[in-house]
């Protein structure tokens, strides 16, 4: 038991509902084992309030009707890509006329829907706004237009508002003149379940590189591939190379190079303990998003960092990582690291994992803003 969460005692009839995910138990991605986790630290506080997590009825084929302390309400829509929006402008109706008194909302896709919900409701809505999601390269212009708006509504009709970076932080302060909480992600999950070796697939070398992202352009996937081309120490790069022209032109290009072993996603937790648990150098892509969940984890094996030089990446690593911009800077990293510096990186990456990013304490913070009773 945690003697330091000390919750506000809530009354035994509020209501929590946390919003914006696929569901639980978390399979997809950061906000889904976000949900996860701050359900089972629900759980293991015994906090008095009820809680109730929103999952997609079309991207679950199981549904049950709890996880651990959560009741489970399902949508019949699918929480990413063009429905995300109707996806959580439902859910945040059924929560409110279903009496939920506070609202955790992951992402800002439903934010324009908050100024009714705020006429309508008094419950306390607790906004996570997620990275800035319209600069992102892959959305389309009126796509960028709706995200932005978004987040607009976001910061200017929730209560509160989360922060996982505080770059994200410093922009919401920049553009809206408003202030956030900086709340990060957990990684200590990634060390908790014991490796599942038999689930390696075959002829992977016993040390390597390891790259893990979704394969998009802004995770600098082109840039860690080209840096490989001429460097003799295998990489692993774990990703979904065929959802996209992108990735299926990136694996056809270096798919059958001596060195890169592209391997598709790994779900199962004791296959990717597996993976990681052979790595010597982590290489983190990632331009965008704010404190990336690959990243924090993987800060957690204490091995070395080479991550893309943004301010997301510096602050999430605060400063301590090595960092690059092109795939010519990140070959000599690679051939400028000796062992020495090695460690020293590894070792800094693992003391800033335990002190800022385990989900104890990203539970804590969550509760301690959730505990407030709504205005």
């Amino acid at each position: 038991m945690i003697t330091a969460y000390e919750p506000r005692k809530p009354a035994e009839t509020a209501r929590i509902a946390i919003l914006g995910t696929v569901g639980v138990p978390g399979r997809y991605g950061g906000f889904e084992t976000l949900a996860e986790n701050l359900v089972r630290f629900h759980a293991r506080m015994e906090n008095a309030a009820g809680l109730s997590v929103w999952c997609s009825g079309r991207d679950n084929t199981a549904h049950p009707e709890r996880f651990e302390s959560a009741d489970l309400r399902y949508v019949k829509l699918r929480a990413n890509g063009v429905q995300s929006i109707l996806y959580d402008v439902v859910s945040l109706w059924q929560a409110v006329r279903s009496g939920h008194d506070r609202i955790l909302l992951l992402g800002v896709s439903g934010a324009l829907a908050l100024p009714l919900i705020r006429v309508i409701s008094r419950a306390r809505i607790v906004t996570n706004i997620d990275g800035i999601e319209w600069k992102r390269e892959k959305w389309s212009r009126l796509a960028r237009a709706v995200l932005r708006s978004s987040e607009w509504a976001a910061v200017r009709f929730s209560h509160e508002v989360i922060a996982d970076n505080q770059a994200i932080a410093d922009h919401v302060s920049a553009v809206y003149r408003s202030t956030c909480h900086v709340i990060a992600y957990g990684g200590d999950h990634s060390v908790s379940q014991p490796p599942s070796p038999d689930l390696l697939p075959a002829g992977l070398p016993d040390r390597y590189a390891l790259a893990l992202c979704r394969i998009e352009p802004e995770n600098n996937v082109h840039t860690i591939l080209e840096a490989w081309e001429n460097l003799e120490i295998p990489l692993v790069f774990v990703g979904n190379w065929a959802n996209s022209a992108y990735g299926l032109g990136l694996k056809q290009q270096f798919g059958d190079r001596p060195n890169m072993f592209l391997l598709d996603p790994i779900y199962d937790p004791g296959g990717l303990r597996a993976v990681r648990d052979r790595a010597a150098i982590y290489v983190h892509g990632h331009s965008a998003g704010g404190t990336n969940p690959s990243l924090v984890e993987m800060m957690h094996f204490g091995i070395p960092v080479l991550a893309y030089d943004c301010a997301f990446n510096r602050h999430s690593t605060e400063e301590r990582a090595r960092y690059f911009e092109s795939a010519a800077a990140l070959a000599a990293l690679i051939r400028d690291l000796d062992p020495k510096d090695a460690a020293a990186i590894g070792a800094a990456m693992k003391a800033i994992a335990l002190q800022r990013y385990t989900w104890d304490q990203i539970g804590m913070a969550y509760f301690d803003i959730l505990d407030h009773a709504p205005t």
